[in-house]
């Protein structure tokens, strides 16, 4: 096994750490091997890092059950995805809560140049399924798209299947260790979907699923698709939490309208009546939405052209993370462009006095 792995997974399971403090430790460190051999000196020093953290680093305990977890991914053909990793799903890179670590089975192509999340109640009406079996078939016309969706009762699971029916990729998105399939009636679709698309999750194996895991599981099915369609859903519940989730990562959103009074699409309704969501009537509206074109996989939104020639790759990739979110905390820019904090100061600095950037209150940066 690579030692970096191992230090990568370890980071993900230390007591006191999350996703924000690991992307500051790497940040920091320059690497995951490096915060674990870092003296407590140099890393109570990083902010977010007190003296229980710092220990919890410097013991054994973490790394030990990282060689466990690696053991077991190479046993069963699980890839480990760090946020660092060249293959890790572009989409996710652009959030600031992107889980550090996936846990990933499957032949799914995360980068897909089309990404469909479908959600809805897990008390799916004959009619919501008809609608999720049409909409998936429709996208058999894309060259390259995955349907996204949560292994759920109801509308998940037609998503699901219809994409298996259709040779349409699917992921499913779990709230559990990847070892553990919940509802355990989708397991022989979830065996299906690894051989047309796969599964994924940030827990590690044996995870049982929990409460707070759907709510976090719901961030990466939002943050993994270019537009989320809720076909059927009550005012409350998953599916327009991960609606809300959508809007708040800048992903479009689309909602199958439903009979008034009827419960099961009171949350669709209310999505389209408070301009949260489009109304979906099909797959030309999403292709209206998208600007998708059929069969075209590079057709979409307009992808930024390229900064000043001048600008090294370094400065162009911040350029271009600054062009696309307007305005970043140096944090953010330095764990989604990868460049060390103090490295990125200096660059940063550089493109200030050249006129390219503009430095704001509270360690945040823009386009000049």
């Amino acid at each position: 096994m690579q030692d970096e792995k191992i230090y990568k997974v370890a980071l993900s399971l230390t007591s006191g750490v999350g996703d924000v403090i690991t992307r500051n430790l790497i940040s920091y460190c320059g690497s995951a091997q490096a915060v674990f051999k870092s003296p407590r000196g140099k890393l109570l020093k990083i902010p977010g890092i007190g003296p229980k953290t710092a220990d919890s680093l410097l013991g054994k305990n973490a790394l030990l059950l990282a060689e466990e977890q690696c053991r077991l991914a190479e046993q069963r053909g699980v890839r480990l995805l760090f946020y660092t990793d060249s293959d890790y799903p572009r989409r996710l890179k652009s959030i600031a809560d992107a889980p550090v670590l996936l846990y990933c089975q499957g032949n799914a192509d995360l980068n897909a140049a089309k990404s469909v999340g479908i959600v809805g109640t897990r008390k799916a009406t004959p009619y919501g399924k008809e609608i999720t079996e049409t909409m998936v078939a429709d996208l058999r016309r894309y060259a390259s798209v995955m349907v996204v969706s949560g292994l759920a009762y109801g509308i998940d699971i037609t998503a699901h299947r219809a994409a298996l029916k259709n040779g349409v990729p699917t992921v499913g998105v779990m709230a559990s260790g990847i070892d553990i399939v919940y509802p355990a009636s989708h397991k022989n679709t979830a065996h299906q979907m690894q051989e047309l698309g796969g599964l994924v999750t940030e827990y590690p194996f044996a995870t049982k699923p929990d409460a707070p895991h759907f709510p976090a599981r719901n961030r990466i099915i939002a943050a993994l698709s270019d537009v989320v369609i809720v076909v059927e859903a009550a005012r409350k519940g998953g599916a327009l939490i991960t609606a809300d989730i959508a809007n708040g990562y800048n992903r479009d959103v689309m909602a199958v309208p439903g009979n008034i009074g009827q419960s099961h699409s009171e949350g669709c309704n209310f999505l389209i009546k408070d301009h949260k969501a489009h109304i979906y009537t099909g797959i030309d509206s999403l292709e209206a939405l998208m600007n998708w074109q059929e069969g075209n996989p590079t057709a979409g939104k307009p992808q930024p052209e390229w900064p000043d020639a001048s600008l090294t790759e370094e400065e162009k990739q911040v350029v271009l993370l600054l062009r696309h979110q307007k305005e970043m905390l140096l944090d953010d820019l330095s764990w989604q462009s990868q460049i060390a904090l103090g490295k990125l100061a200096s660059l940063l600095l550089t493109l200030e006095l050249r006129g390219v950037v503009k430095a704001l209150p509270g360690k945040r940066f823009t386009l000049a």
